[in-house]
């Protein structure tokens, strides 16, 4: 089977990663509950900003948001090793800036997560992201933007949102946990032992 993943905010908590750093740099200590309050993708917002020096804020913040201390979400590395291990083909699908590929993969695999250079996109707007999944004919993928997902609802591929507090209008299967991909895997076990 091939699985696709998006990285940020699927595989990785990043967003509140950086909105620790957010607090941090700008000497502020706004809760996380307002982090998961939040009803889009973008921080910004609690911290004062407005779209553009958010977007400034972010892309000054990119080395220390991407290549620090951001946590992997439970089970996930796991589940993707297991994955891995059990000859399933896992791909990458990320929406990250191109000049930070070789880093990004560099930084997943001393989290444990199985990279193959082949098997890792990078560098795409979501239209584009969407072209990849199709081309590469998935039989499940894993993302928490709702513009990605909505746009794959029609095509054949089992897709999964993972649970965010901008995609709650999502009707899709909605993963929580890693360790409920295990289900999946043994769905899949059961179908090819019938």
């Amino acid at each position: 089977m091939k699985f696709g993943f998006d990285i940020d905010d699927t595989l990785i908590n990043l967003r509140e990663h950086a909105f620790h750093i957010y607090n941090k740099k700008l000497n502020q200590n706004i809760a996380l509950e307002v982090f998961h309050d939040l009803t889009q993708v973008e921080i910004h917002e609690p911290f004062g900003m407005t779209a553009e020096e958010g977007s400034l804020m972010w892309n000054n913040s990119l080395e220390e948001i991407y290549y620090t201390d951001c946590p992997p979400y439970p089970n996930a590395v796991e589940i993707l090793q297991e994955l891995s291990n059990q000859g399933h083909e896992i791909y990458y699908i990320t929406a990250r800036p191109l000049e930070h590929a070789e880093r990004t993969k560099m930084w997943m695999r001393e989290q444990g997560f199985p990279v193959n250079d082949e098997n890792f996109f990078c560098g795409m707007k979501d239209q584009h992201k969407v072209n990849i999944i199709q081309k590469l004919h998935l039989d499940y993928y894993f993302d928490d933007k709702p513009d990605v997902l909505n746009t794959l609802e029609d095509e054949n591929v089992k897709i999964y949102v993972k649970n965010q507090s901008y995609n709650q209008n999502l009707t899709i299967p909605r993963l929580k946990d890693w360790f409920e991909v295990k289900r999946i895997m043994e769905e899949i076990s059961s179908k090819n032992i019938v």
